[in-house]
C-alpha cells in the first residue's frame, strides 16, 4: 500500500487536538501525543498513531475516561500506590513516574504500582523519562491476554512488556524494551489492519495450530518468547502489575479492541533507582559507556557489520525520522481522516486514500 510522509509536529497537533475535542486537557493530551509520535519515530508504529482512532472510539463510549481524577497515596516511604481511575494510560503512568521520580531522588527508590489504567504505549518512552532524570528505571505493565501458558492453546496472559532504561551521556541511552511473546501484539493487530501476513511461529490460532494468518491470530495467541522461558516472565510481570498494584490479572484484563462495556484496568509496575546513590552519576555513565564499547567491539560473525546495544536502533530510527518524517498507511489514513472529519479538524497533506 501506498505510503505518505507526515511531519512529527504536524501529527503530534493533530492528536493533541483530537484528544481535547473529546475533552482530555492540553497537558494530558501532550503526553499522550508524544508516546505515539515517538513511537513510530523509533519505528514502533504497532504502538504509534495507529492507537488513536481505538483510544478516541472507547472514549466516546465511556471506556476510557477523558477526564480522570488521578489518585496518588504514599503507601511506605519509597512505595506509591495510583489509581489511574480509568484513563489514558499514556497520562495515567506520567503523573505515576513524576511522583515516583521526586520520591526516589529524596529517598533513592522508589516502587510504583499503577491500577485502572489503560494501554499505556512503549514501556520504553517511560524508560527514557526516567533516564533523563538521572535514574536506572524498570517497567512493567499487563495487557490483555494474548499468550497462552507453557503447553496450553487459550490466550491467559498479556504480552507483558518489562523494559529497563539506564542514562548514557552524549550517547543514546541503553533501553532493554522486551515482551514475553515472541512479538508484540500490536504488529499482528497492524497485520491485520493492513492485510498482510505474519510470520510463521508467532502465533497459533484458536485451535492450537500455527498460523500465519493475522486475523486468526488475534483470535488464538500469540507464542511466548522461548517458550516456557517466556511463560514464566509473563507470570511475574502478570503478579506484579496485576496481584500487586490490586488490577485485572490474566483474562479479566479487558481489551479495547474488543467491544464490551467493561474497562480494561490495566495495570502497571514502576521501579526507579536514584543513581547517585550509589556512585557518582557521571562515573555510572562513563564505565557503562566502556562496556558497551567493549560489546560493539566484540568479534562480529561474518556478514555482521556493527554490533548495537539496546537503545542504538531506536534512536537511529528517531533521528532519521524526526528530518524524513513519518509515513503513514493507507488504512491508518483512512482512521485518522475519520477522526479529522468527525472533529472538523485539518492536518497538512490531508489523509486521502
Amino acid at each position: 500500500m501506498a505510503l505518505v510522509i507526515y511531519q512529527p509536529e504536524h501529527l503530534k497537533e493533530f492528536i493533541v487536538n483530537v484528544l481535547k475535542s473529546q475533552h482530555v486537557n492540553q497537558a494530558d493530551a501532550g503526553v499522550v501525543a508524544d508516546s505515539l509520535v515517538r513511537a513510530d519515530l523509533e519505528g514502533v508504529s504497532s504502538h504509534g498513531i495507529s492507537r488513536l482512532a481505538i483510544y478516541s472510539k472507547r472514549m466516546e463510549e465511556g471506556r476510557i475516561n477523558p477526564t480522570p481524577s488521578i489518585s496518588i497515596q504514599k503507601k511506605a516511604l519509597s512505595v506509591l500506590s495510583v489509581d489511574g481511575d480509568n484513563g489514558l494510560g499514556q497520562a495515567v503512568a506520567y503523573h505515576a513516574l513524576k511522583e515516583g521520580i521526586a520520591l526516589a531522588k529524596e529517598t533513592g527508590i522508589a516502587a510504583i504500582g499503577v491500577r485502572n489504567s489503560n494501554h499505556f504505549g512503549t514501556a520504553s518512552y517511560y524508560c527514557q523519562l526516567g533516564c533523563k532524570e538521572g535514574l536506572a528505571t524498570i517497567v512493567m505493565t499487563n495487557s490483555p491476554p494474548g499468550i497462552p501458558p507453557w503447553g496450553g492453546k487459550e490466550a491467559f496472559f498479556g504480552t507483558n512488556p518489562i523494559a529497563f532504561g539506564f542514562p548514557v551521556n552524549n550517547q543514546p541511552d541503553c533501553i532493554i524494551d522486551m515482551s514475553a511473546s515472541v512479538v508484540a501484539r500490536g504488529k499482528i493487530i497492524s497485520a491485520a489492519k493492513e492485510g498482510n501476513s505474519i510470520p510463521k511461529g508467532w502465533a497459533i490460532d484458536q485451535h492450537g495450530e500455527d498460523t500465519e494468518d493475522p486475523k486468526a491470530a488475534l483470535l488464538g495467541a500469540v507464542l511466548p518468547s522461548g517458550g516456557v522461558k517466556g511463560y514464566g516472565w509473563a507470570l511475574a510481570v502478570e503478579i506484579l502489575s496485576g496481584i500487586l498494584t490490586r488490577a485485572a490479572y490474566g483474562p479479566t484484563v479487558n481489551s479495547i479492541y474488543e467491544d464490551s462495556h467493561d474497562i480494561a484496568n490495566v495495570g502497571h509496575f514502576f521501579l526507579l533507582i536514584d543513581i547517585e546513590k550509589f556512585l557518582p552519576l557521571h562515573n555510572f555513565s562513563e564505565t557503562l559507556k566502556t562496556m558497551l564499547s567493549q560489546i560493539k567491539d566484540s568479534p562480529k560473525k561474518e556478514g555482521v557489520e556493527s554490533i548495537l546495544y539496546p537503545g542504538e536502533r531506536r534512536e537511529k530510527s528517531y533521528n532519521e525520522r524526526l528530518e524524513s518524517g513519518i509515513s503513514l498507511s493507507a488504512e491508518v489514513r483512512k482512521e485518522l481522516k475519520a477522526l479529522a472529519e468527525k472533529f472538523k479538524l485539518d492536518i497538512p497533506g490531508g489523509f486521502d486514500v
